[in-house]
């Protein structure tokens, strides 16, 4: 359910100027089970990193609200514009990728964030209207993974060497669910008659996927494009060479340049 708010409900934000500090915005810290009043479950309510374009909750857990919900409203208010999105389960704002969720007899009041953007970014405070207010603060960080293959956007290789393509995938929060690689366009099977042809891919901190091509012929030059589900594809040339060195040429990642070698050394003879 949307409604419609004119203005920043100044009075649910008790005169929130948008700074963490300062009396305005002073934060319960609460944490001792045995008080009888609300406090803020602090394991259940933490800083999020979110997918670009990929929905994402923040959660506030608020214990010992107990009936005090028909007197006491947990709200949700985004500090890059001072807006009140949420307040209880109802959703204050015309921004309709934003959603109030909470479950009878649940603790948990949660933020949804559809499509996530940059501009999302921030903290968010989960606030209850206790006297004077309680705030506990939820930083969102949207980010967006990158694809990298080492040594775009050429490679060259001698004919009957290994092709070996290094695709990284980084700043992702979780790594993904699968990454094709392509050639030409076309899904590589790793089962194809042409054989010799195998990935293998180490998750971590960041995900990298090493696609071997061993034999290399002239009909295996062309593009190859690392697509992770989580990023965008990025694409390198292979050159399948028959003995020819161009100067740009890598061989094994190495730069391999012999006419200006043979060049070099005819000029340190012709000088001394």
């Amino acid at each position: 359910m949307f409604r419609e708010s004119g203005v920043h409900c100044q009075s649910m934000l008790h005169g929130s100027s948008g700074k963490n500090g300062g009396d305005s915005y002073q934060q319960n810290s609460l944490e001792d089970s045995s008080r009888s009043g609300p406090y803020f479950d602090k394991s259940a309510s933490k800083n999020v990193t979110a997918l670009l374009g990929k929905t994402t909750y923040l959660n506030c857990r608020v214990k010992n609200l107990g009936n005090k919900t028909m007197t006491l409203q947990v709200s949700w208010v985004r500090h890059r514009d001072i807006h009140l999105l949420t307040i209880g389960q109802y959703t204050y704002t015309n921004d309709q990728r934003f959603r109030a969720i909470h479950k009878a007899q649940s603790e948990d009041w949660t933020l949804q964030i559809k499509y996530p953007q940059h501009r999302d970014s921030g903290i968010y405070e989960c606030q209850v209207s206790t006297t004077p207010h309680m705030s506990h603060f939820v930083h969102l960080n949207v980010i967006e993974p990158k694809t990298e293959i080492l040594g775009a956007p050429d490679l060259y290789i001698d004919r009957g060497s290994t092709i070996n393509l290094t695709c990284v995938i980084l700043q992702s929060p979780e790594p993904p669910a699968y990454i094709f690689w392509e050639h030409n366009n076309a899904i590589i099977s790793y089962d194809s008659t042409r054989g010799g042809v195998s990935v293998v891919t180490e998750k971590g901190d960041s995900t990298t996927s090493f696609l071997l091509v061993q034999e290399a012929k002239p009909s295996d030059s062309g593009s190859y494009t690392c697509n992770p589900s989580n990023a965008q594809p990025k694409s390198i040339t292979v050159h399948v060479l028959n003995g020819e060195y161009p100067a740009a040429m890598q061989h094994g990642g190495q730069a391999k340049q012999p006419r200006l070698y043979s060049l070099l050394l005819c000029l340190c003879l012709l000088l001394y």
